[in-house]
């Protein structure tokens, strides 16, 4: 009976390990042979290569012979061999003209790089939204468009609150009580005094006013009428909404500023990539306008949900931004290096693979080829592991 041969690749060791290893091994394939080695595996042999002398199963070969019938040919042993359901003979003869080929098994490192699109954004955690404390209106504003770049501590706008002009006095007020009551003999009225002032300055600390601020105030013994409110971070405008001459009250947000030295981009990656990648995972990103420069970040988080349109996750990385080139918005292309340690590698048409199982080859001494089960790991670059 002829045996059908039509895929791919047979995989030829020299040793197997823990049944699903292996090791120092060679492959012999051509793409036109899988099928029909895998349907020799299946296939009954014709009645004539059913039995050896010895009570053995004798095998087929690629041209339908047993093998005790095809060993006598020149150049094979001609003593019939014990062996495994499935196994084949090819001649020499018969490898050439189906171009079969051969290739080492090996132990390398596996990696792998995940490459997806993402997009570029703020980091939420370093946004920064100015309010009042205390309502008042606007009287100058010195942080005048959006776009602007702003330090730490440099001037917003000025104030004028009566409720902030109120306390100011009562600061002045509670201060010299103090100095008064601080001769009397009577401890209480010590001790009172200086409660107030302390309330009272915590009070215009509350309210942003800052102790140079405070300072100020004690040294001239006069009330400031717009009090001037500072910048609490370095970074760029977003959004402004403040303008001379408005009411503003707690609830009004005048500022949105951004600290814009790290920076938020946004993949989506495979639901099947999702146990390869962890936080703390280096991956490294390009973008389109900045052609052949790199920049290297890491997963800052993985997002637990799985979006079913796409059957994608989102996952989070965070990138040093020194000279404020990643903005808001891009585009960008990232990668994600997995690294799977020290793997044994196949090639991956090398296996038969029925859904079940997994089947590979090995070379035997006369031209025989015995199937052999294996179980294999991650698939990258026409590689198992």
């Amino acid at each position: 009976m002829g045996t059908s041969i039509s895929k791919s690749v047979i995989l030829f060791g020299v040793a197997l390990f823990a049944l699903g290893g292996l090791t120092g091994g060679v492959i012999v394939y051509r793409r036109d042979i899988r099928d029909r080695l895998a349907h020799s595996r299946t296939s009954s042999p014709p009645p004539s290569a059913r039995s050896g002398s010895d009570g053995s199963a004798p095998m087929a070969d690629m041209n339908g012979m047993s093998a005790s019938a095809s060993s006598a040919q020149p150049g094979q042993d001609s003593s019939p061999q014990k062996m495994a359901p499935g196994a084949v003979l090819l001649t020499s003869e018969r490898q050439q003209l189906i171009g079969v080929r051969y290739t080492e098994v090996r132990r390398e490192r596996m990696e792998r790089t995940v490459r997806t699109v993402g997009a570029v954004q703020m980091d939420d955690e370093k946004i920064s939204r100015v309010h009042v404390k205390t309502p008042g209106w606007i009287q100058k504003v010195y942080l005048d468009y959006v776009g602007k770049l702003v330090k730490k501590g440099q001037p917003l706008f000025t104030l004028y609150s009566p409720d902030l002009v109120s306390t100011e006095q009562e600061y002045l007020i509670a201060l010299k009580g103090q100095e008064y009551l601080s001769k009397a003999p009577n401890n209480d009225a010590v001790s009172g005094a200086a409660s107030l002032l302390r309330a009272t300055r915590e009070r215009l600390r509350l309210w942003d006013v800052s102790d140079a601020q405070i300072q100020a105030l004690e040294d001239t013994g006069k009330v400031e009428q717009n009090m001037t409110l500072y910048s609490p971070t370095t970074g760029f405008v977003m959004t402004r909404n403040a303008y001379e001459q408005s009411y503003v009250a707690p609830e009004t947000e005048l500022y949105d500023i951004a600290d814009l030295s790290t920076i938020w981009v946004l993949v989506d990656i495979y639901e099947y990539e999702a146990p390869f990648v962890h936080v703390g995972q280096a991956g490294s990103m390009q973008l389109s306008f900045l052609p052949g420069k790199a920049f290297h970040g890491r997963v800052d988080y993985i997002y637990p949900t799985l979006d079913p349109a796409t059957r994608t996750i989102k996952v989070r990385l965070v990138f040093a931004n020194p000279g404020f080139q990643l903005k808001p918005n891009m585009y960008a292309d990232v990668e994600l290096k997995i690294d799977y340690g020290m793997q044994t590698l196949i090639p991956s048409e090398s296996v038969l693979n029925s859904g079940t199982r997994q089947v590979v080859y090995m070379p035997l001494p006369g031209g025989y080829f015995e199937p052999r089960e294996v179980k294999v790991g991650a698939e990258f670059d026409g590689q198992y592991a």
